[in-house]
Order: C-alpha cells, then sequence, then structure tokens
C-alpha cells in the first residue's frame, strides 16, 4: 500500500520544476518578482538551487515552505527531458495540479495508519485507487481537482470523527480567526482546528495532541514546546512555515525544519 515515504518530495530527482513553473511575487516571502514559466535566477544549470542553506537570509522564505508531496520528482520522470530540452509548458501546468493529487494521497495515506479507522479502511484503499488513477491521466489539465478534494474530504471528516470523539464545543474550532492568539499552554488535545488561522499565535507548551490541523495556517506560529504527537493531516509545509524547537514533538513523517534548531529551548 501507499505509504506517506512514498510522497515525500526529491529535489535531487527533478527538473527544479517548482523553481520554474510557480510565480513569485516580491514580498517578504520572495525577495523578487518572477512570472510563471521563468527560471528563478538562483536555479542553477544541474536544476539545483545554489542558495539552498541561505534562503531564509537572502529573502526566500516562501521557497523553504512549499512543499510538491513528491509530484516533482514525479512529473519529471515522466516527462524524461528537462524544460531546457523541450517546451516545459506541459510540464509546469500539471505541477500544481498534480501536487494537490498527491497532497490528497498524503491525508489518505495517514488515515490508514490509524487503527481507529479500521472500520472505513476499505473505503479509504478505494478512494487511493481512484486518486491514483486520476493521477496518471495524460492531461492532468482536465482533471476535476475540486471534486477529488470533495471526495476525499468525506473521508477525511469521518477519520477525523473516529479519532477525536465527541468533544466540548470550545474545542469545535474550524476556520477560527486565531490569528495573534494568547494560546500558550492550551489544552488542544483533539480540538478541531481545521482551516484555523493560527498565523503568529502563540501556541507555545500547548496539547495539540490528535487535534485536527488540516488546512491550517501556522505560518509564523510559535510552537516551541508544543505537542503535535498524532496531530491529524499536519504537513511538513505547515511545519515548516511555523516557529519551534528542540522541545516541539513531532509525529515520525514529519521532519524538525532547519531554522527550527535557531531557537532556544524555553526562551
Amino acid at each position: 500500500m501507499l505509504s506517506r515515504t512514498d510522497l515525500r518530495a526529491d529535489c535531487s530527482s527533478c527538473f527544479g520544476l517548482c523553481c520554474v513553473a510557480l510565480t513569485f511575487s516580491k514580498s517578504a516571502d520572495f525577495a523578487i518578482d518572477k512570472a510563471a514559466g521563468d527560471p528563478c535566477p538562483n536555479l542553477a544549470d544541474d536544476f539545483r538551487c545554489t542558495i539552498h542553506t541561505k534562503l531564509r537570509p537572502k529573502g526566500f522564505q516562501g521557497c523553504t515552505v512549499y512543499d510538491c508531496f513528491g509530484a516533482g520528482q514525479e512529473i519529471s520522470r515522466r516527462a524524461g527531458k528537462s524544460w531546457r530540452e523541450q517546451s516545459g509548458q506541459q510540464m509546469f501546468e500539471a505541477l500544481p495540479i498534480l501536487r494537490q493529487l498527491h497532497e490528497l494521497l498524503w491525508y489518505l495515506a495517514e488515515a490508514l495508519e490509524y487503527k481507529e479507522t479500521r472500520s472505513i479502511h476499505a473505503d479509504l484503499r478505494t478512494m487511493v485507487d481512484r486518486v491514483e488513477q486520476v493521477s496518471r491521466t495524460a492531461d492532468l489539465t482536465a482533471v476535476d481537482v475540486v471534486g477529488e478534494r470533495a471526495a476525499v474530504n468525506e473521508l477525511l471528516l469521518k477519520t477525523s470523527q473516529l479519532i477525536r470523539g465527541k468533544q466540548r464545543k470550545k474545542k469545535e474550532r474550524r476556520g477560527a480567526d486565531l490569528i495573534g492568539a494568547r494560546l500558550r499552554g492550551a489544552d488542544l488535545h483533539k480540538a478541531n482546528l481545521r482551516g484555523a488561522y493560527l498565523i503568529g499565535a502563540d501556541l507555545r507548551d500547548a496539547d495539540l495532541r490528535q487535534a485536527d490541523l488540516i488546512g491550517s495556517d501556522l505560518r509564523d506560529a510559535d510552537l516551541r514546546g508544543a505537542n503535535l504527537m498524532g496531530a491529524l493531516f499536519l504537513t511538513q509545509a505547515q511545519v515548516n512555515a511555523a516557529r519551534g524547537d528542540r522541545a516541539t514533538k513531532l509525529s515520525a513523517a514529519l521532519t524538525r525544519p532547519p531554522h527550527w534548531s535557531e531557537s532556544a529551548v524555553g526562551a
């Protein structure tokens, strides 16, 4: 069966597609403006980033929070030749679509890991087969991504309900505006934070075990000392966008971002 390991980005097997296909707008996340289809000036001839270890200090924080869920290397494998050797327009258009499909597969693979979801494992596997088949469509621009998301979301909601159970009303914060909220040490165990805005929130030492965080905006959220073990549908991109330290607890499927090491424990 598919595992989340299969959906990790491998930049060494990609033609640097995200560095070309995507648009950059000069902001706090990007130091320059770049149109879709134009190679980033930091992209080398071998498709490697020349400032990879210095992206944040150089003003390219946005690059450090992007995750293609393995779509880049898959499109590169299918194409065989790089966009420098052929017209890359089809590759560029396919990237954001396949990325979304792979993201759905990441969530489904996670849902299959839980013993609490055994009653819907057959449905989850059927959905995995469906999304995998769609992802192999020759013309990905014809895929109804919105429809696929809606179908998958029904199972993800069931997954969340089976794992979280019935919670008190104060833990039902779906889509809540919690920008800059003071939640240090908060009991958010099994809370529903789907799509919540947690930008810049103080979540130091908060208990976020088995909280549903799908689609939550964690940009600059302070997760130092927070416990996110078993947090549902938390992605690497969300983790990379937040701030944490060595005391932040993450599930094994996620990697502690390099910039977190700059934070002092308990600061």
